[in-house]
């Protein structure tokens, strides 16, 4: 044999045996099913086979757009979630996933448990897949029409007769909004255009926003503004053009700046629930909050009414593709009512924000994921025109600070994430605009944000932004007679009385105005790690019981609160998920007599609780009067019986439904206290 060849035996079995790993790999067989889902498709269906000596680390990962690397997988299921995995073959499946604007695709990959790892960890510090050792791919899965509208929200804007939407597509080509009174008359119709905005990779401000693995398109957010609307009307509306495709067509009750009740839905830290395994935690009870508001939406009727969600939105801390995830879950009570926001730690906060006092050291740090604000900035867009430079050539942000009057409330919306302090822009816009405040049109004011002024739970690390709140903005709620103060940040519920100075004035749940406003956290909205409660020096055998004589009510129930508001009275109710019950109520009289007109004079379709009973306003005394002295010059004395007996009937029936039921617990403690 040449002494060159002598190796060639050694060549020729590698070679051998790269060929026989091949094709005990090609035996492997991964589909994803259906090849492109329709609107009628609820679920993609991953199935394998010929998969030897099945592992339990085995699993699928998901891919968009398909030219991903391994490594930048969106997510994954381990194999052993199919009955079947043991044999090599299995099936799972998927609810339908939101178009990212590009197909998907699935890989399995092999993980030998040796390359177990916490060098490579998440969210929660469990070892991710490394992507190596890919078996099968399947073919590519297409979600929807890329260049349909998706996602889409209202807000309410500057102007009273309008009224905002906003959806996103895969182009940037023209899209406009029709909207008119008449559903099946479109040809009465008016068409408004539409502005569109974007934002680039480069934008964002540190990882995993502007990372391979974090950063994914996001497609066009197009902004159309519905104009001239009557007050309290429903409106129809679709947007879209002819040549690239409209949305189904949604309705909306507009806004009535003259109308004597208020309904608003108010939470915060809601986030998102991604079906599969990912970077982060996803928030499963998420969804419980949608459906539960979106039974009390379809309760009001043709009532109008709002969602507030101040702060800590998607948590989609630099994935972008879990933003996609969070419109796709609110567009269901999004796209009828406005969904309003304020600004969070998980949307701003980065390194190098623009502003950073000498006592924010260990607050605003990274939990944006590198987001800066800039999704937030250009997928929202609320009244006003609070902007923020990120200082790094983005978009600004925005969105920071504003207010609209709805009924019989002024809400207002601050940020704590950017400078709130006496002479900054946003101290001079609340107090300028908590001044303007006309107390006989609205006589209750409701104060949003992010991050609590006052708490109980043992958040050691926002002491010195909360002495910053109280010695700045305190002052302002109490001279301009807020009502409520709701915040969001801790994933609890927890009601305070009336406080001035850490002072209660009223110990109640029900009574006049006093003077100060009541806080709230309602910081339940859906995320799952909660801090645990302040402990009590003076109690160290029992540290957490019984709760400070400030804190009304403490929950731990994941939920949200529902505003409702007459001229006369505020009632804010604690709704929890898990029975979707009312569990705490409190009550504000504001001194002013109801307006004749306020309570409608008929009654259709189910009512939301308010947890009182509730009577039908008589006629004007005066016109009793006439009619009794009238019908007496006729019917003598006998009428006087009469008349008592239309007044008993006149009474209406309290409403009898699951949620009448009140529960006051001047006292009661949440059983669950785990660990932000």
């Amino acid at each position: 044999m040449n002494p060159e060849n002598t190796h060639f035996p050694l060549l020729l079995f590698l070679a051998v045996a790269a060929l026989a790993a091949g094709e005990a790999a090609a035996a492997t067989i991964l589909t994803a099913t259906p090849a492109k889902l329709t609107s009628s498709d609820s679920q993609i269906t991953i199935r394998w086979s010929g998969l030897p000596d099945p592992d339990g680390l085995d699993y699928v990962a998901i891919y968009s757009p398909p030219s991903s690397r391994d490594f930048d997988f969106l997510g994954y299921l381990f194999l052993n979630g199919s009955a079947t995995w043991r044999t090599g073959a299995g099936e799972l499946s998927l609810p339908r996933l939101p178009t990212l604007r590009a197909p998907y695709q699935f890989r399995l990959f092999r993980w030998p448990s040796k390359e177990y790892s916490y060098h490579h960890i998440d969210h929660d510090r469990n070892p991710l897949p490394h992507g190596k050792h890919r078996v099968a791919v399947s073919g590519e899965v297409a979600v929807g029409d890329p260049a349909l509208p998706e996602q889409l929200h209202l807000a309410f804007a500057d102007g009273v007769d309008e009224m905002r939407v906003m959806f996103v597509c895969g182009d940037g080509d023209k899209r406009v909004v029709r909207y008119g009174l008449e559903e099946g008359n479109e040809e009465s119709w008016k068409e408004v255009g539409t502005e569109v905005r974007t934002y680039e990779q480069k934008h964002m401000c540190d990882t995993p926003a502007n990372s391979g693995v974090g950063w994914r398109d996001p497609g066009f957010v197009f902004d159309g503004l519905m104009k001239e609307l009557e007050p309290g009307k429903r409106y129809f509306y679709k947007v879209g053009s002819s040549s690239k495709g409209w949305s189904k067509t949604y309705s909306f009750i507009s806004r009535d700046s003259e109308a004597n009740e208020t309904n608003a839905f108010l939470f915060g830290d809601m986030g998102t629930y991604v079906p599969y395994n990912t970077y982060i935690r996803t928030e499963a009870e998420s969804l419980s909050t949608v459906k539960w508001i979106l039974r009390d939406i379809q309760a009001l009727g043709n009532k109008p009414a709002f969602i507030s969600h101040i702060g800590d939105i998607s948590y989609a801390r630099g994935y972008s593709w879990v933003w996609d995830h969070f419109f796709s879950q609110i567009e269901p009570i999004a796209a009828s009512t406005p969904y309003h926001v304020c600004i969070g730690n998980h949307e701003y906060d980065w390194p190098s924000q623009p502003w950073k006092p000498w006592w924010s050291a260990g607050i605003y740090g990274k939990d944006s994921g590198g987001e800066c604000g800039i999704p937030y900035s250009v997928k929202f867009r609320m009244p006003g025109n609070s902007i923020l430079p990120t200082g790094n050539g983005g978009p600004d942000t925005r969105n920071l600070y504003y207010s609209f009057d709805s009924g019989v409330v002024h809400f207002v919306y601050m940020s704590t994430e950017t400078n709130f302090v006496q002479g900054s822009d946003q101290y001079n816009f609340l107090k300028a605009d908590l001044q303007k405040v006309n107390p006989t049109r609205t006589p209750f004011v409701v104060f949003q944000g992010h991050r609590p002024m006052y708490t109980t739970s043992n958040e050691a690390r926002d002491a010195e932004l909360k002495q910053q709140m109280l010695q700045h903005l305190e002052p302002l709620l109490v001279s301009y007679n807020v009502t409520l103060a709701l915040w969001g940040h801790v994933h609890m519920y927890e009601r305070f009385c009336p406080l001035k100075e850490s002072q209660c004035l009223n110990t109640s749940s029900s009574f006049q105005y006093p003077g100060a406003p009541v806080h709230l956290v309602i910081g339940m909205g859906g995320k799952d790690s909660q801090p645990l409660w302040q402990p009590r020096h003076d109690h160290p055998d029992v540290p957490i019981f019984p709760q400070p004589m400030r804190s009304m009510y403490r929950g731990g129930e994941f939920g949200y609160t529902r505003l409702v508001a007459t001229r006369e009275k505020l009632t804010l109710m604690y709704v929890g998920n898990h029975d979707g019950q009312v569990h705490d109520t409190v009550e504000i009289f504001s001194g002013q007599a109801s307006d004749i007109n306020s309570v409608s004079e008929e009654v259709d379709g189910p009512k939301l609780s308010t947890g009182a009973s509730t009577k039908r306003k008589i006629s004007p005394l005066y016109l009793e009067i006439g009619l009794s002295v009238t019908f007496a010059l006729l019917v003598g004395f006998a009428f006087g019986f009469l008349i008592r007996r239309n007044k008993k009937a006149a009474q209406w029936t309290p409403v009898k439904n699951e949620e009448s039921v009140e529960l006051n617990y001047q006292h009661h403690q949440s059983d669950v206290e785990l660990n932000m």
